[in-house]
Formats: C-alpha cells, structure tokens, sequence
C-alpha cells in the first residue's frame, strides 16, 4: 500500500480509487443519487478552504503593511475561530455517526476510514498550534502591539500548512465519501 500520510499524498492512494475510477468528480452532480445532503457537506469542506485562505491571505496583508492591527485582529478572531470550531465539530461527527454508517456500508471504506482518522488526529494538533498562536496575536494587540509581527510570521507558518492540510485532506476525503454515497444511494 502506499504511503498514506497527508502531508506525502498526492491525491487518493490508487487502491482507494475502485468506485472513483466508475464515478468521477465531474460526473457527481448530475448523478442521479447526488442528494443535497452531499452537495452541504461538500459545501462545508469548501468553506473551511475558503476560511483557511483569507486567514493566511489576511495573515499576509498584515505582515506586508497592508492590513491595520485592529482589521486583523478582528478577522482572526471570526475567521480563525470560525475555522477552528467548524472543523473541529466537523470531524467529530463524520468520526461517530457519517464515517461508521459508510464503513457499514461498504468494507472498502475501511482502509480510507483509518486513512482520513489518522489525518483527524493530526489535523487536531495542527488547529491547536494554530488556535494557541492566533490567540497569542489578540492578546499581543492589547499588551505590546509591536510584537504583533513577530508573532504572526510564525502564525502564518500554521496558516500555511492548515491551508495545504485541507487542501488534500478534503479533496481526498470527498474522492473516497462520494463514490460510496452514490453507489450505495445514502443520504439521499
């Protein structure tokens, strides 16, 4: 099997590919057991990429002089935590309710489902590291404003790398989820 770490994938493993090579991602929506429920639950994985960019992209603004301190505080208060919490509640329901019904539905899954856990294990470390150091930032902007920048250049490393987390946890998580939901017409 191939190496199934999410910072050394590069897409989904090819043996995981069984039901994505009969249904491919531009067939999804037209597909006639594509259920609204899918299209929301991909609708918040692309939230949680869009949440991710404008944290790192807001990140940058500020430390090029392009963004106010108070502007981006205030943005990554709402859009850091907003991410943050989301995901974490995210992933904790695909772990206890969605990932077992499609494991119970098709044992193919099992070797994705320990594939995307163990990405939700390290995706727990990486949103505490991001949470501790934007928490760092806020309280920075009220005891000593000029270490702000300081600060967010090692922000903008976890920024980064939760941007390229998602990136591939998600597109490879929706690869695997989707095929299995159409086969098997659930959540329709």
């Amino acid at each position: 099997m191939t190496n199934l770490h999410v910072s050394t994938r590069e897409g989904l493993p090819t043996e995981m590919q069984t039901l994505l090579r009969d249904t491919p991602r531009d067939s999804w929506p037209g597909h006639p057991n594509f259920a609204a429920s899918i299209a929301n639950w991909m609708g918040a994985h692309q939230m949680f990429r869009d949440l991710a960019r404008v944290t790192r992209e807001d990140t940058e603004a500020f430390l090029d002089r392009d963004l106010e301190d108070s502007a981006f505080t205030r943005s990554l208060a709402r859009y850091g935590d907003r991410l943050v919490r989301n995901l974490h509640g995210h992933h904790a329901w695909e772990d206890r309710r969605f990932f077992p019904e499609l494991n119970a539905a098709d044992d193919r899954f099992e070797a994705g489902l320990e594939m995307l856990e163990s990405d939700h294990v390290e995706m727990d470390a990486l949103l505490e590291r991001f949470t501790r150091k934007g928490n760092r930032i806020i309280q920075l902007a009220h005891l000593d404003p000029p270490q702000m920048a300081e600060e967010a250049r090692g922000f903008h490393d976890e920024a980064v790398a939760a941007e390229a987390f998602l990136a591939r946890h998600l597109t490879d998580e929706e690869d695997l989820v989707v095929p299995i939901l159409l086969h098997h017409k659930l959540r329709g």
